[in-house]
């Protein structure tokens, strides 16, 4: 497979045979496939809003590179968002079709990270995540904070779920209805965290230092 047409794009795949996970073979060719077979289901988490992208031009085995800034160089069909930043502004990719999944895929994205808001509103997030990662190798500490935590979060009663993270540990998120700007949606949760690591102090805490945790799972938000 040199080149994938959807719609009216038509994406240019660049050495589409090389192996992007070492471990399993899985080529760029197979990267660009997955991702085209599951962009109706992926979509509707990615649309409008901004991602950086987290790229492995030479596979998993060599490391990556995150990525702000849209390169010059992606074809102007795909879109973006200008955000300012301290000194300037950065104009970030905005996923809203398959063609850009898989022209991102193309690029070495393997992670494409949204934001937590979406471009209308920016500085109100439609979404509140709780990080937990196990403090070492057992995975009991983090289903113990995620059932805490959604048990803690009915009681104001505020809905939440559960994702992987992709890495070791799961996301508790919390959906939100944008009234609240980030200040005051990272002040609650960092309330709620510390509350529960106070209820659950001999397991739970909100300790920045690795070296003051004592083998307690840190409530990241």
């Amino acid at each position: 497979m040199n080149s994938v047409s959807l719609g009216s794009h038509t994406i240019e795949l660049s050495n589409p045979d090389k192996v992007l996970f070492p471990g399993d073979g899985i080529t760029k060719s197979d990267l660009v496939t997955y991702y085209r077979e599951v962009a109706e289901t992926m979509l509707p988490h990615l649309r409008d809003r901004p991602l950086m992208l987290h790229r492995f031009p030479d596979g998993i085995g060599e490391g990556g590179f995150y990525q702000k800034q849209i390169g010059d160089y992606f074809p102007e069909w795909i879109d973006r968002i200008e955000v300012s930043k301290e000194g300037g502004s950065t104009e970030h990719v905005v996923c809203n079709n398959a063609a850009t999944l898989v022209y991102l895929a193309n690029q070495g994205c393997i992670s494409p990270h949204t934001w937590l808001s979406r471009v209308d509103q920016l500085q109100h997030p439609d979404e509140l995540i709780f990080d937990l990662d196990p403090p070492g190798d057992d995975f009991e500490p983090v289903r113990f904070a995620a059932r805490r935590l959604n048990e803690l979060l009915g009681e104001v009663e505020l809905p939440s779920y559960v994702k992987t993270t992709g890495s070791r540990g799961l996301h508790v998120l919390v959906p939100l209805d944008r009234s609240a700007d980030f200040n005051a949606v990272r002040a609650f949760a960092r309330d709620v965290a510390a509350l529960l690591a106070a209820r659950e102090s001999k397991r739970l805490t909100t300790e920045q230092r690795k070296n003051k945790r004592q083998g307690r799972l840190y409530l990241d938000t």
